[in-house]
């Protein structure tokens, strides 16, 4: 919690900063700080009038230089004239990695300025944001296909670096009958979804004859193996894992793959080191 005197600048946008303080934070998620301040200027505030005035922030590294600083905006409830006060809750998207941070409240007179700028103290706090999953949990489900097909994917999953649990995982991974993740696949997926990442897609290595690999490639060129994250990937994500309760928007399968479009709002990653193999010329489901 912070609660300190600090100067105040005169000119028509002041803040003077009254309380504040932070909940727990996690690496990409979004969390909420409560602020109580006064508006110490000679302008009303209006977030929804002349001059649009939010509450936002940024984010700190150890040397405070910002990281992030462009933060979410919040609107004040109704007009705060000049000597009143307001109280709110920030909406705040914690940064990645997990790691200790220092976040900076400020307002901005939006497409103008920031209160910072004219002078005004932020209001700043040290922050431990620890990771996105509490738990090294992951939990796959295989679309239904044929029986044969389906042990394939089962014997894959028991040879993983990582064990996958059976139930209540912080993640579930989505694969299509046959396919057959690489045995790092699930401790790069964990590592991102701690990271802060929401969803997580990799690439996909088909597998069988020349011809049947180079029938697949014209479909799953995009997803080829190599290469490494590109958080501005611009196709679906194949055979994802996704936390639970992020909002998801399934596309049409890509070969009878589950694919997903990267979620809006959240952090979401394509690394093509996280690969499943293929197997192709085979019916799939």
């Amino acid at each position: 919690m912070g609660r300190a005197e600090h100067r105040v600048p005169g000119g028509p946008l002041s803040v003077r900063w009254l309380r504040y303080e932070l909940e727990s934070a996690k690496a990409g998620a979004l969390t909420s700080a409560r602020i109580e301040l006064e508006n110490a200027g000679s302008v009303t505030w209006h977030s929804h009038g002349p001059n649009w005035i939010y509450a936002s922030y940024h984010w700190l590294d150890d040397r405070g230089n910002p990281i992030v600083w462009d933060g979410l905006r919040t609107p004040f409830e109704g007009p705060v004239p000049p000597g009143g006060r307001a109280s709110l809750a920030v909406q705040i998207r914690a940064p990645m990695p997990p790691g200790r941070y220092g976040l900076a409240l400020d307002l901005i007179d939006e497409e103008r300025l920031w209160f910072s700028e004219l002078g005004n103290p932020t209001a700043e706090l040290d922050v431990d944001v620890g990771p996105r999953i509490a738990r090294r949990a992951l939990e796959a489900e295989i679309l239904p296909g044929p029986p044969e097909l389906v042990a394939l994917t089962n014997e894959a999953l028991d040879g993983q670096e990582e064990a996958l649990v059976q139930a209540e995982g912080e993640a579930l991974a989505h694969l299509a009958a046959g396919v057959q993740p690489a045995p790092d696949w699930s401790r790069r997926v964990l590592d991102a979804h701690a990271e802060g990442y929401a969803a997580v897609g990799g690439s996909i290595e088909p597998l069988g004859g020349p011809l049947e690999r180079r029938r697949a490639a014209a479909t799953l060129g995009p997803w080829s193996p190599g290469g490494g994250r590109n958080p501005a990937f611009g196709a679906p994500l194949l055979c994802p894992s996704v936390l639970r309760g992020v909002e998801t928007v399934w596309l049409a399968d890509v070969l009878g793959l589950p694919a997903l479009a990267p979620p809006a709002g959240e952090p979401w990653l394509y690394d093509g080191r996280i690969t499943v193999r293929l197997p192709c010329g085979r019916r799939r489901g």
